[in-house]
């Protein structure tokens, strides 16, 4: 099993929205995956309610299968229309992928 985790930080302003509109539809297209990319095992959305400056704004947790589902996911269709999304609006990301 493989663990893909991934946080952001979204621009104050992007896209013509405000940072919390952005937050809201990126957390909105990401759910959408599950139904639309079939490697995915398990994935999970969540907004940040923590005020510490050392937290990121939202967190995309997901499981495969394997590293061959990963990266299968990672070239889906859906997935680059959500990908190219986030890349417009988000500041910053930070990831990590391991074995379960």
């Amino acid at each position: 099993m493989i663990k893909h985790v991934v946080m952001w930080e979204f621009k104050d302003q992007a896209a013509g929205n405000t940072k919390e509109e952005n937050i809201e539809l990126a957390a909105e297209k990401l759910c959408s995956l599950k139904d639309l990319v079939e490697q995915i095992k398990f994935l999970e959305v969540g907004k940040n309610i923590n005020q510490s400056g050392a937290a990121y704004e939202l967190v995309l947790i997901t499981e495969f299968e394997s590293s061959a589902d990963l990266d299968q996911y990672q070239i889906h269709p859906e997935h680059e229309k959500v990908k190219t999304f986030i890349g417009e609006v988000a500041a910053k990301r930070v990831l990590v992928d391991y074995e379960k």
